[in-house]
């Protein structure tokens, strides 16, 4: 955009105007530093412009328009508002004012030079600065123009009017309107253009000069066009006061000639072209300051991060009320605005996430958060962060999309992404590490970063994890070990009780149906020839959910095994997996000393891969895994070690079996979701113990 600008900028301002006429101009300017508050002024000219041009030309004619005077109420008064604001002119500018109409209606008249008269309007001006130049003269312009409408509009009911209408000849005016259509149509969009171009100029004169100076650019580029612009708009007003001026006294027969409607087009035309280029160099100044305050604003929540608070008030206003909303949160079980005082010195966990968040984290996280409610001493509370890149393709889809989350949740949630600061959205991403994938971070009840992405720890351990502190997340850790519980938790309750019935208990998960119906059968054979109570639970496979619903279906049709019918319940289980690898790679952990790390990695590269695996044991703690093809052929080779399940036990036997055949020719590959915590960038395999090669994957889907 900006070489844009610069290109247009050359066509306009360097081959367009005459370079000794701008120096003239520049001549005449010898500002003394008075400072006139425009904006009341401008307003009281955009006021009169608007009400002098007939809405109703045919209410002039037939006499029933009342001139906007009789009977103002509502709306009409409404917009006399603006003329309270400028009580009296500022001294010897009403004289002045009355000096350019005089310009105008005299020196306009009968063909004058209209740049001699533009000069000796700005000769009149020079003391005062561009912007200021311009809205005098306008506002010269508007009461030469606001008496030329007035009388029209009521000479057909005021006797004064009436008398002063006959003596400037403007009843045949007013009756020939539609023949002089296309002059009027051409003023008032000449008028239209003056007035977008002034009212461009007091915005240059606006922007905040703590972040940006006359001499930075795009302001100082600006800034050496605008008295090109002020030059095209006062000498736009002399055409449009010299047009007027010609009408008065003409003879209708001849007032049909299009030629004067044709130049003033032509002008409107210049002065719109340069209302369009300074708009663009605003648009950049505006953007440039924008940046600067965004970047101001970044600033200030580091810094109000990175120091104590007696609460966590100060934080969540930087983090929700920089659009000076007092009500920016929404509250899940009332759907009513609130402020952020409803979690004053509590714990918050700021679920930050896209419009995309699935529908089964929000309910299995709505499940945790109702458990919480019943627990008096869980003192915390989840805000929903709708994160949005780009707010301008904004549309119903979205907002149909917000809602329909919002409606899901039960907790505190954003009522809108418009009421996020862009400064807030670069910490989230910059700070935080938000991505795509959705994450947690923990505020204690002062403000305090406790957890920069708690999630795991909430889908690992539930509110066990209460308060989701980083020393919380270590101390449970030592608490675990590689257990058919910690593998599948609360997800499946007959695994937990096919465990105190001291069964055996196959899991196994791929997508590869061929391969199931294969494995399942072989497994209750053997299962039945080896005289032990087998128990298989079929887990899916991550990142496939239609794909997944489909084969469970036909598991449960042909009676394979058992299956978890719910969708939700293979997504948790796959999460949990991502969300305990995820955990210890944010604590440091290595594959190497880590029994833990080691075993999730085991079973993720086994998902990795394009067929599937099984994991069989006997209790919580004694296992024997594979994938696809060593489980079906160790299961398959029953009779070579059969001796030694009968002596050893069953699952030591198949451990033991599993590792003599296993040949790392050819290994599995590991796939891990790029969450806020970041990837190793070392990760061994954990089938051979060599370190694997890293690629880079990039998924939209789920199936």
């Amino acid at each position: 955009m900006q070489q844009q600008v610069v290109k247009k900028d050359r066509r306009m301002f360097s081959s367009s105007d005459d370079s000794a006429m701008m120096k003239q101009v520049a001549g005449t300017h010898s500002p003394d530093g008075r400072v006139l508050d425009l904006e009341p002024i401008l307003n009281v000219i955009e006021e009169t412009l608007q009400r002098a041009i007939p809405a109703n030309i045919d209410g002039v004619i037939n006499g029933t328009h009342n001139g906007q005077i009789d009977a103002l109420a509502g709306e009409e008064k409404a917009a006399f508002s603006s003329f309270e604001d400028v009580d009296e002119m500022p001294d010897g500018l009403a004289h002045l004012i009355h000096r350019i109409t005089c310009e105008f209606s005299c020196k306009c008249s009968g063909g004058a030079d209209a740049h001699a008269s533009t000069m000796a309007i700005l000769n009149m001006l020079s003391s005062y600065t561009w912007e200021a130049k311009v809205v005098i003269s306008l506002g010269a312009f508007a009461v030469n123009f606001g008496e030329f409408w007035l009388v029209a509009q009521l000479f057909a009911t005021n006797p004064l009017a009436k008398s002063v209408a006959l003596l400037k000849q403007l009843p045949n005016i007013i009756e020939h309107y539609k023949s002089l259509k296309p002059r009027f149509d051409a003023i008032n969009n000449l008028i239209k253009a003056m007035l977008d171009v002034t009212k461009c100029i007091i915005s240059f004169k606006n922007l905040p000069y703590q972040y940006l100076q006359d001499d930075t650019p795009p302001k100082s580029t600006a800034l050496t066009h605008i008295p090109t612009a002020v030059y095209w708009s006062i000498k736009s007003m002399v055409a449009c006061a010299s047009q007027l001026t010609s009408l008065l006294g003409m003879n209708y027969e001849y007032i049909t000639a299009t030629s004067e409607a044709w130049e003033l087009s032509s002008l409107a035309h210049k002065v719109h072209n340069i209302h369009e280029h300074l708009k663009s160099l605003l648009l950049l100044c505006m953007q440039n300051i924008e940046e600067k305050q965004h970047d101001e604003y970044f600033l200030m929540l580091v810094r109000i991060f990175d120091v104590s608070h007696l609460d966590n008030m100060k934080i969540l206003k930087a983090l929700f009320c920089g659009k000076d909303d007092i009500h920016p949160l929404l509250d899940g079980s009332s759907k009513t605005r609130v402020n952020v005082d409803v979690l004053r010195k509590k714990t918050v966990l700021l679920l930050i996430s896209d419009l995309d968040i699935s529908h089964e984290e929000i309910l299995v996280l709505t499940q945790i958060y109702k458990d919480s409610r019943i627990q008096p001493d869980l003192r915390y509370e989840v805000v929903w962060i709708p994160v949005v890149d780009n707010l301008n393709t904004w549309n119903d889809l979205h907002q149909h999309k917000l809602e329909q989350l919002q409606s899901m949740m039960t907790w505190h949630m954003l009522h809108h992404p418009t009421l996020l600061e862009p400064a807030v959205i670069k910490y989230i991403k910059q700070v935080w590490h938000f991505e795509k994938k959705p994450i947690l971070v923990a505020l204690d009840p002062q403000g305090r970063v406790t957890s920069p992405n708690a999630l795991h720890m909430v889908w690992i351990w539930r509110n066990d994890a209460y308060p989701f502190t980083s020393m919380k997340e270590d101390a449970l850790w030592k608490d675990e070990s590689w257990t058919l519980e910690l593998f599948v938790d609360s997800i499946d309750r007959y695994i937990l009780r096919w465990i105190g019935e001291d069964k055996y208990i196959c899991l196994y998960g791929g997508d590869d149906l061929d391969w199931i119906r294969r494995f399942t059968k072989i497994a209750m054979d053997i299962a039945k020839a080896a005289g032990i109570p087998l128990e298989m639970v079929y887990v899916g496979k991550s990142g496939t959910k239609e794909r997944i619903r489909k084969i469970s279906t036909t598991i449960g049709e042909e009676k394979l095994s058992h299956t978890w019918p719910d969708p939700t319940s293979v997504w948790y289980f796959w999460t949990r997996l991502e969300s305990m690898l995820h955990s210890k790679i944010q604590q440091g952990k290595s594959f190497e000393n880590d029994p833990i790390m080691k075993e999730v990695m085991n079973i993720m590269s086994f998902d990795g891969s394009d067929k599937g695996w099984a994991l069989i044991c006997k209790g919580s703690s004694d296992m024997a895994r594979a994938n696809a093809d060593l489980a079906l052929m160790s299961l398959s080779e029953y009779e070579n070690w059969k001796g030694d399940a009968q002596d050893n036990g069953f699952v030591p036997a198949l451990k033991a079996y599993l590792a003599k055949k296993h040949t790392p020719q050819h290994c599995t590959r590991l796939i891990l979701p790029g969450v806020s915590g970041g990837i190793p960038d070392v990760v061994v395999c954990s089938e051979c113990g060599r370190t694997m090669e890293k690629f880079f994957m990039f998924r939209c889907c789920t199936d």
